[in-house]
């Protein structure tokens, strides 16, 4: 007796082809991207696509094509979103003093090189300097360039600067199409980072590994991010959902608070947090836990 033919070896499983939508922001063509797997691939697609330096492109939104730092595209992309790109427009310098400690900035990056204003606070310094805008992204500091700092380390360079001294901020503002000239965003509140989603899965991007499929988080998971978030803001000048939500997943596997410092220290440990900061963040993953049953 013959023996029986063997099984075909299982055919690997496919990755689901995922194709996304993107326009630049101004005004383009649609075009079509796919196959990349973290934000500085996004940015070399989205550039390939419309024949563009990657550099060009300060940040992303997603399903709007305006300056609107509530649909930031950060480390979730919805399957059925429409990515705008944002490109450069003006170079503008301004002259700032600083008369109180704070500026009033909240500052985030793009993953690629580029630090942005993602907030200005009522009433503060750069409040009453109106060429400054939320979108701007920030080139240099006393002509010192900082592109491929990132947001934390020019956050802390700003708070660094001497009080009553001049300083000079070069600045990129995004390129506008004739309807949006003219609007001058700005929040002094916090509303929840908007991730739209219409299905029930999103693209993650990671700066470091390959993006995954994955479901859309849950309640728990948005409002302990929302949490972070807003300290990360309070502490450290800076917004990043996407760092939220890696300090949430880092406190999943720990069960004390000393666990985690530890855990965030091997994950994280170019940001130093500050002993006092890891444990808010602690006590912060804990009530979004309680209050989410």
């Amino acid at each position: 007796r013959s023996p029986a033919p063997a099984e075909p070896p299982a055919a690997p499983r496919a990755r689901p082809r995922l194709v996304f939508r993107t326009q630049l922001a101004h005004g383009s063509p649609t075009g079509k991207i796919e196959g990349f797997t973290n934000v500085r691939e996004l940015y070399a697609k989205i550039a390939e696509a419309f024949g563009i330096a990657p550099t060009e492109i300060l940040f992303c939104t997603l399903n709007s094509h305006k300056v609107d730092m509530q649909k930031l595209l950060g480390g979730q992309i919805g399957l059925e979103d429409f990515i705008f790109a944002h490109v450069r427009g003006e170079t503008k310098e301004v002259e700032v003093t600083k008369t109180e400690d704070a500026l009033g900035l909240t500052i985030t990056d793009n993953g690629a090189g580029y630090a942005f204003i993602k907030r200005i606070k009522e009433g503060s310094i750069i409040n009453r300097i109106q060429a400054v805008c939320v979108g701007d992204s920030i080139e240099a500091i006393n002509d010192h360039s900082i592109v491929g700092c990132r947001h934390y380390e020019v956050a802390k360079m700003l708070r660094e600067l001497p009080k009553s001294q001049p300083f000079t901020l070069r600045l990129v503002q995004p390129k506008r199409a004739f309807d949006m000239i003219g609007q001058r965003s700005r929040s002094s509140k916090c509303p929840v980072e908007a991730k739209v989603t219409s299905g029930r899965e999103t693209l993650r991007l990671r700066s470091g590994g390959a993006a995954t499929v994955e479901e859309v988080p849950s309640e728990f998971e948005e409002e302990a991010s929302r949490r972070v978030d807003d300290l990360l803001e309070s502490y450290m000048g800076i917004r990043d959902p996407e760092l939220a939500s890696t300090m949430v997943d880092t406190s999943k596997k720990t069960v004390s608070v000393q666990e985690f410092a530890h855990r965030l220290d091997s994950v994280l440990g170019e940001f130093a947090f500050p002993d006092e900061f890891v444990v808010e963040v602690w006590a912060a993953i804990g009530e979004a836990r309680e209050a989410c049953g």
